[in-house]
């Protein structure tokens, strides 16, 4: 069944993609006869208006043609697709895990060994997360590790997965009824059954509901869901709703051991999930998807095994991202950029991007590479809180200011990395601060394993009328300041 139903998602992509190459080709060989019945016709007869005499095949050519050329445009285009809403998980008090709290359940895995707990120490220290972030109940268990089962995982997925999507179908006021395309991401955790078919059971939706659960492609996961979900509501009938889903599962994953590359996970992801509901109908519609790109550069290594660890004469260990990471990254930010930028920056951008990019070519990259102002292109940037170095990093390449940030160096202090649902709390405390506004654009910008680097741009219709959401009962702490090293 697994197997069936890939092969008709695909079949169904490149279906889209075919007819995206049949729409080009048709509305050029009409454009071209147009052009050449014009020049058929007698310039003198046209002056004179002796219109009678035309040929009616000259005459078909030259009125109806241009028309029947307009009209399979319209009729073949991708259709426009919109956010009608969006809800993330609402992290719980119970949940909290303040850095004393963590530490001290770290020293009572017997594995674990004094320099690994130091270790961890130093990493929560410089790692921008603040004393609310959450975990799993599994995780509040000491040894938390006996009490990471299958069963806790479940109730996990259950708490978090199902709040998000009861707080979506609330806001929205859809019924489960008219979801047609369901796309759920978890990377780590794929049960069977799996993350669809609890959905699908919970809320009773449609048999005839098309299904995909992505797994094994990290933290930017999010924005190749919404790929997938806006590719398949091409091929389903207008106004058809698609449910996504991103999430990461952590009770599963704890890691027992001393390896550092291994032990960075553990202090950085938390607890977390959205939902975000799309439609190819513009009514209630907050946001216009605009563009969906995706880069992937190759490593031969994870991410987390980039991180290396330098420990002074006197046990004191510093954390630090290798050269290798930021490169490998920025190739993949490259991607995004060279695709994003003819699309939304100003014709002066363009135009210094385009010099700088032939100029390279030309002298085999002796000329400093341009980067372009995107600041000119959009008003929001929702950057992946996959860690402080990542953030410092991107508003460095990107030339971004403490304020265009602010987003991402919040939700990273408030609810840690949520893995591919992070992006959605940024965007919810962009709009929770009431920063957003009628017309604005939200590049969204994703990195996960691989190296994979993937955005998404919005543009916003109605932004939020208040703070409802996962921010209601902070948002009015923050911003807050947030030291290089936390010293308690």
């Amino acid at each position: 069944m697994a197997s069936t139903l890939l092969q008709r998602l695909k079949a169904a992509y490149h279906y889209h993609r075919a007819m995206g190459n049949v729409r080009a080709a048709v509305v050029a060989l009409l454009a071209v006869a147009a052009l050449v019945s014009v020049t058929l016709l007698d310039p003198e007869e046209m002056v004179t208006g002796q219109l009678g005499e035309l040929r009616f095949v000259h005459l078909f050519l030259a009125v109806f043609l241009p028309a029947a050329a307009a009209t399979v445009y319209v009729m073949l285009r991708p259709r426009p697709v919109y956010l009608v809403e969006y809800a993330c998980f609402r992290t719980m008090p119970n949940c909290r895990v303040p850095f004393a709290t963590f530490l001290e359940y770290a020293k009572q895995v017997p594995v674990l060994t004094e320099r690994s707990v130091r270790f961890m120490t130093r990493l929560l220290e410089r790692s921008g997360l603040g004393e609310e972030t959450c975990l799993p109940p599994a995780n509040h268990y000491i040894p938390s590790y006996k009490y990471c089962t299958l069963e806790a995982a479940r109730e996990e997925v259950e708490l978090v997965v199902f709040s998000a999507i009861d707080e979506l179908f609330a806001k929205s006021g859809i019924s489960p009824d008219a979801i047609d395309i369901l796309v759920v991401n978890c990377s780590l955790f794929c049960p069977t059954p799996s993350f669809v078919d609890m959905i699908v059971n919970k809320y009773r939706l449609r048999s005839d509901i098309r299904s995909v659960h992505l797994s094994g492609m990290g933290c930017s996961a999010g924005i190749i869901s919404v790929g997938l979900a806006r590719n398949l509501l091409q091929v389903a009938p207008h106004g058809a709703h698609a449910l996504v889903v991103s999430t990461e599962t952590i009770t599963p994953n704890y890691y027992v051991g001393n390896e550092r590359a291994m032990l960075l996970p553990n202090c950085l992801f938390r607890i977390g999930g959205a939902a975000a509901l799309l439609s190819t109908s513009p009514a209630k519609a907050r946001f216009r998807l605009k563009h969906v790109v995706r880069a992937l550069t190759a490593a031969q290594d994870s991410a987390y095994r980039c991180v290396f660890q330098e420990e002074d004469e006197f046990g004191n260990v510093g954390i630090n991202l290798s050269k290798e990471l930021m490169i490998i990254a920025g190739n993949s930010l490259k991607e995004n950029m060279t695709a994003v930028g003819p699309l939304m920056l100003p014709a002066l951008e363009q135009l210094k991007f385009a010099f700088s990019f032939i100029g390279r070519k030309v002298f085999s990259g002796r000329i400093k590479p341009y980067i372009p102002d995107f600041r000119t292109a959009f008003e929001h940037f929702c950057i992946h809180a996959g860690g402080r170095a990542v953030i410092d990093e991107l508003q460095r390449s990107l030339n971004l200011s403490d304020k265009q940030v602010e987003a991402s160096r919040m939700a990273l202090h408030r609810f840690g990395n949520t893995s591919s649902s992070s992006l959605w709390y940024e965007l919810a405390y962009i709009e929770a601060k009431g920063y957003m506004r009628r017309g604005d654009r939200v590049w969204m910008i994703g990195f996960g394993s691989g190296f994979k680097c993937n955005s998404a741009v919005w543009e916003c219709i109605v932004p939020a009328r208040d703070a409802d959401g996962p921010w209601a009962t902070s948002i009015h702490r923050y911003p807050v300041d947030i030291p290089d090293v936390l010293k308690h």
